[in-house]
C-alpha cells in the first residue's frame, strides 16, 4: 500500500462538480492499494500516519501530530500510484489490486484512522474526482508499507 501525504491548510474532492469531502487543517492523503496488499498494510500505514509529527510547534519545527492540532484528513483514492512507468511511454497497473478489493482496503484504511478519534473524509472510489489543495510548507511525504 502506498500513500501520499500532503499537508494542507485545506482540500476537497469533487465528484461532477458536486464537493463529497473536505477539510481544513490536516492531510490529505492519496491511497494505492497493490494486489499484494492485506489489513496488515493499512493498519501500518494508518499507525504511522496518525502520529507523524509534521506539523509546526511555537518554533515552528515540525513536532505536532494530527491530534495535537485537531487535524482532519481527505482520504482519495488513487491506483496510478500502483503504476509501473519504467518501460515504455504508458504506465502498466498490473499490480495494482483488483477494485473490489482495493475499495475494500481503501474503506478498511480510512476506518482505521477514524477510530483514533481523526475526523476522515474520503473520495468516491473509482469516480472521476477533481481534488483541490492547499499544501502547507509545501510538506509531501510518500510512504510504502512494503518499506517498513
Amino acid at each position: 500500500m502506498i500513500a501520499a501525504i500532503q499537508r494542507v491548510s485545506g482540500a476537497h474532492v469533487e465528484v461532477d462538480n458536486e464537493v463529497v469531502g473536505k477539510i481544513s487543517n490536516g492531510f490529505l492523503i492519496l491511497l494505492g492499494v497493490f494486489k499484494d496488499d492485506d489489513e496488515s498494510d493499512a493498519k501500518f500505514l494508518a499507525d504511522k500516519i496518525s502520529v507523524l509529527r509534521v506539523f509546526q510547534d511555537e518554533n515552528k519545527n515540525m513536532n505536532l501530530s494530527l491530534q495535537d492540532v485537531d487535524g482532519s484528513v481527505l482520504v482519495v483514492s488513487q491506483f496510478t500510484l500502483c503504476g509501473d512507468w519504467r518501460k515504455g511511454r504508458r504506465p502498466g497497473f498490473q499490480k495494482a489490486a483488483r477494485p473490489e478489493e482495493a475499495n475494500r482496503l481503501y474503506c478498511y484504511f480510512s476506518n482505521l484512522i477514524k477510530q483514533k478519534s481523526i475526523p476522515v473524509e474520503t473520495g468516491v472510489f473509482g469516480a472521476m474526482m477533481n481534488v483541490t489543495l492547499t499544501n502547507e510548507g509545501p510538506v509531501t511525504f510518500v510512504m510504502d508499507s512494503k518499506e517498513k
